[in-house]
Formats: structure tokens, C-alpha cells, sequence
């Protein structure tokens, strides 16, 4: 006498357990890609943008100064009997051993501090921990020594790669600025002034002839119907 045979699975169990054979892949899928994206997303900030000229139709050009080693009383009168809104690109060791020449800049004018690193490396040369090193030390001196902390960074000579541009997020940075027209005065004779247009940023030193440098890009601005604003006004997200 032969066994019974077993029950078949009736249809609605047997779609049942198709429905449950399907899941799990999906859910060991789901399982591996959490794990392989374990790291936070903050920890990966957004790259800021890289701005050598500002897009506006404002009658406007940008002043911005670097480093901060030649303190001459003549270039600070200049800019604040003109009330230029300057962006000083500095150096912690350039201010450490005179640091009232630039509180004076900040507190009496509208000029703002910004970030040129601790040490004016070339940030592409260096790998993401000393990148960060020297933009998030510099911001972290400037806000010790001023009480501002920066909101734009100039890589020093306008050197940047990817890692540069999330660097300057996660130090605080909302751009990359480098420049359109370099008008520093480096031998004898000046470089020769172009015919500025809005939306310029102009790049300056302190160095020893930050005076008449600064004198020659105002009257060249107001030559050319611009007045100087505050960049980080127009430097955004």
C-alpha cells in the first residue's frame, strides 16, 4: 500500500513564500551597502566654488590684499580715509608681532580678515590632514586674534586641487578666491593698469609699495565708474 502523499502548498501560501525569497537579497543588499557607506555624510563635506571674477552688473570691483608683512601706516590711512571695504587675505605670522595695525583696519574701517593658510604652502602639494592643518589653523588664529573668523580662502599662489576646495568647507569657507588682475608692484616699475570692469577682484600685497598700488586701482576704479565692495557680500554658497 503506497503512502499518502503530502499536501500541496495551497496558492496563496506558495505566493507567500516566492514574496519572502525575494526579500532577501534585497535585504542582504541593503545590509553591505550600509556598511560600505558607514562613514557620516558630514564627513564628506560639499567643495566650495572657485571665484576669480564676480558675475554681477553692480558697479563694483573687489580690493583684496595678501599676506601682511609690510605694515605701512600710509596704506592703512588710505584705506580707511577712503572707507575701502578691503578683503585682507593674512598670515598669522605677519600680524603676530603687530597685531594693532590690522585691529585698527578691522575695527575703525570695513575691511575683513580672511584665510592665506598658517605657512603660505602650496596646498596641492600637501595631502588632506596638512591641508587642513593650515587652513583650519589659520582660521582658528584669526578668530582667536580678532574674534572674525574668515569666510573665503586664497590658496597661496593661487595653487588649489579637489581636496582644496572640501578643505575650505570644512574650515569654514564658503569659497575659493583667487583673482582676476594681479596688480602688485614686485620690481621698479608698476605692472600696467588694465581698464577695470565690474565684477573684478584685484590683488594687491602688503608689501612696500602697497600705498601707491592701492592708490593706482582706486583711481583706476573710479576712472572706470566702480567703487569698491565687500566681497563676501558677493561671494555666495
Amino acid at each position: 500500500m503506497s503512502s499518502p502523499r503530502p499536501p500541496r502548498p495551497r496558492p496563496r501560501r506558495r505566493a507567500l513564500r516566492a514574496a519572502l525569497a525575494a526579500l532577501v537579497p534585497v535585504s542582504l543588499l541593503g545590509t553591505c551597502a550600509g556598511s560600505a557607506h558607514a562613514v557620516p555624510k558630514a564627513a564628506w563635506p560639499e567643495p566650495v566654488a572657485v571665484v576669480s571674477r564676480v558675475e554681477t552688473t553692480d558697479p563694483v570691483v573687489f580690493v583684496t590684499l595678501d599676506d601682511g608683512w609690510n605694515h605701512d601706516p600710509a596704506a592703512a590711512k588710505l584705506l580707511l580715509d577712503r572707507r575701502v571695504p578691503a578683503s585682507l587675505f593674512l598670515l598669522p605670522g605677519a600680524y603676530a608681532y603687530d597685531s594693532g595695525y590690522f585691529h585698527t583696519l578691522l575695527d575703525q574701517g570695513p575691511s575683513r580678515v580672511e584665510n592665506h593658510t598658517v605657512s603660505h604652502p602650496d596646498l596641492t602639494a600637501l595631502d588632506a590632514a596638512g591641508q587642513k592643518a593650515e587652513v583650519c589653523g589659520a582660521r582658528e588664529a584669526h578668530l582667536a586674534e580678532f574674534g572674525d573668523g574668515p569666510r573665503l580662502l586664497r590658496p597661496p599662489y593661487g595653487a588649489y586641487d579637489a581636496t582644496t576646495r572640501t578643505t575650505a568647507r570644512a574650515c569654514g569657507a564658503k569659497a575659493v578666491v583667487t583673482w582676476t588682475h594681479d596688480l602688485t608692484t614686485w620690481g621698479t616699475d608698476p605692472v600696467p593698469m588694465p581698464r577695470l570692469k565690474a565684477g573684478d577682484i584685484v590683488l594687491l600685497h602688503f608689501n612696500g609699495t602697497v600705498e601707491q598700488d592701492l592708490r593706482r586701482v582706486l583711481d583706476a576704479a573710479e576712472a572706470a565708474g566702480l567703487r569698491p565692495a565687500p566681497l563676501r557680500g558677493y561671494v555666495g554658497e
